[in-house]
């Protein structure tokens, strides 16, 4: 028997692996993604703009990731909105495009980037407990439903949320081996 609570929460945990798998494009691998720059906000004529919605971003030699703007004339913006984001990488401007070249990742940083894919899969795990305790609240003090009912609902929303709680263990397991790939 399917319950619209169970189904609104199972598709509450859905978008928030979602967000957790595109947490972790912005974890560096090693290699260039184009997905690194995805939080990468430019201040574009006074208003917070999305690196990808300004210019064109592509790989080149799997290393370099060179950002074309569409407009020349916002390129000291996107040079400075790489420096603020915090990337770990010095954009390189040279007039017409800016290059960011991956560095190769030290034991150090790979162990740094694992303990931050840990974070986003523990932040997605409390996202889905939390997602479990509301239902589960909403299930208690719904009084049209008896307990068996309700008990049959709260074991749902639990096999559920082990579910997607192991999801999310396999895709941080995955995103830290890909990491410890030399």
């Amino acid at each position: 028997m399917t319950y619209p609570i169970v189904d609104s929460s199972k598709e509450k945990m859905e978008k928030a692996v979602s967000h957790f798998e595109s947490e972790l494009h912005t974890v560096r691998t090693g290699m260039a993604n184009a997905n690194m720059l995805n939080k990468v906000m430019v201040d574009y004529y006074g208003s917070p703009t999305p690196l990808n919605q300004i210019a064109g971003i592509s790989v080149s030699e799997g290393r370099t990731l060179i950002i074309k703007p569409y407009d020349p004339q916002s390129l000291k913006d996107i040079e400075k909105a790489c420096n603020v984001a915090d990337l770990g990488i010095n954009p390189q401007n040279d007039g017409s495009v800016i290059r960011l070249t991956v560095p190769q990742l030290t034991g150090e940083t790979r162990k740094e980037m694992t303990k931050k894919v840990n974070k986003y899969a523990e932040e997605a795990k409390v996202q889905i407990r939390n997602i479990r305790r509301d239902a589960n609240q909403i299930i208690k003090k719904d009084k049209t439903m008896d307990e068996d009912v309700q008990k049959d609902a709260q074991e749902e929303i639990q096999k559920i949320t082990d579910k997607i709680i192991k999801k999310i263990d396999d895709i941080a397991k995955a995103k830290n081996a890909e990491v410890l790939k030399v």
